[in-house]
């Protein structure tokens, strides 16, 4: 991946950050490029940045598609703390540069309700995140509907013990960075999956949580063996860059993964047995074309992707975990019933609960 500066302000160099472009190296072509270019778009990516083999790397990877599909340029920077979104965009809002900017996180939140007034002819794109402003297109995921498949998948193996090489004990674990309202979405899917197909499931649920919970590997190792060692042998991550932690026990003490935002199965094939997939590629790629290209991105509205839209999704691809056809049939049909609506699947704590009281899978 080829990484070119650019013009960076005052504030931004204070903050000791680089935005980068997206737009390949500084050579012979570069003018070409520039002369034949949509327009461009700024991003501004999650604490962490690029190499997170999950959130962040999904969204460039949008990102590129539109720059190789639709010549749509884009500059990104990679912010090590929060501390440092509102001057980044500030920063980019005021140079007047880009057709629209991607914030993304929940975590900009703050950030962005101080800045998107200052620049009322500024688009801005939440991704991940909510925020009421005339200037500013939410697009929000239902993240309880990837992770009902994921709780389905090792409920489904915790059912049938044996044949899964995992303990008769019908213990799971899940591993967030935060216990955020979104978040907890996924925490909540997955609880209601695994006990949609086996009643006596239980969840053990804990965040990494500290000064950097999407980054933190060691703290997310830590839960994980703690949760093996009282009898979690599926363990369910949704926490970014710190879920390379799990996936780092899973290997050392033997048990089976499951991955989040993309396909991370080939991280540890032979201990990761699935992973959910959260289109955020989709999404970027979407508020770039829309902005550039159609010139009619959503401000002041919300984009809700799921599984019927293709927002979510599982997949099985790469790992070398082998999952029963008869159980692979059962989630497919789950996703089908949640896609044709007969599934609402519940988004919080308590609605989970009630729902596995009311609902079993026949």
């Amino acid at each position: 991946m080829k990484k070119k500066s650019v013009a960076v302000g005052l504030s931004m160099m204070m903050a000791a950050s680089v935005i980068f472009s997206g737009c390949g190296s500084a050579d012979e072509g570069s003018k070409k490029e520039e002369k034949d270019s949509a327009g461009k778009v700024g991003c501004i990516l999650g604490v962490g940045g690029l190499g997170d083999q999950a959130f962040n790397d999904l969204i460039y990877e949008g990102l590129e598609k539109a720059k190789e599909e639709l010549n749509i340029d884009f500059d990104y920077a990679e912010p090590a703390q929060v501390s440092e979104f509102e001057l980044m965009m500030r920063d980019m809002a005021s140079s007047g540069e880009y057709g629209a900017i991607i914030c993304v996180g929940f975590d900009q939140t703050d950030a962005l309700a101080k800045v998107a007034p200052e620049f009322p002819d500024q688009q801005f794109a939440f991704i991940d995140g909510t925020l009421e402003a005339e200037n500013v297109v939410n697009y929000a995921a239902k993240e309880e509907e990837g992770a009902f498949l994921a709780g389905a998948l090792a409920g489904l193996m915790k059912k049938d013990a044996a044949a899964y090489g995992v303990e008769d004990n019908n213990t799971i674990g899940f591993i967030a960075a935060l216990e955020t309202p979104i978040l907890l979405k996924w925490n909540s899917g997955y609880m209601a999956g695994a006990q949609y197909v086996n009643p006596e499931i239980k969840c053990l649920s804990d965040f990494v949580a500290g000064d950097n919970p999407f980054g933190d590997t060691t703290t997310a190792k830590e839960i994980a063996i703690s949760q093996k060692n009282q009898g979690a042998d599926i363990i369910f991550h949704a926490a970014g860059g710190a879920g390379l932690g799990v996936f780092d026990a899973a290997k050392e003490y033997d048990f089976y993964a499951i991955g989040c935002n993309s396909n991370q199965n080939t991280i540890n094939p032979e201990h990761i047995v699935a992973s959910i997939l959260k289109r955020v590629d989709t999404a970027a790629y979407d508020i770039a074309k829309s902005a550039i290209i159609d010139e009619d991105l959503a401000v002041g509205t919300t984009v809700s992707l799921g599984l019927s839209d293709e927002g979510m999704d599982y997949t099985l691809e790469e790992s070398k975990v082998p999952v029963s056809e008869k159980d692979i049939q059962i989630i497919d049909d789950i996703k089908q019933k949640i896609v044709d609506g007969e599934i609402k699947v519940p988004s919080t704590i308590d609605a989970a609960e009630k729902f596995v009281k009311e609902n079993q899978y026949k």
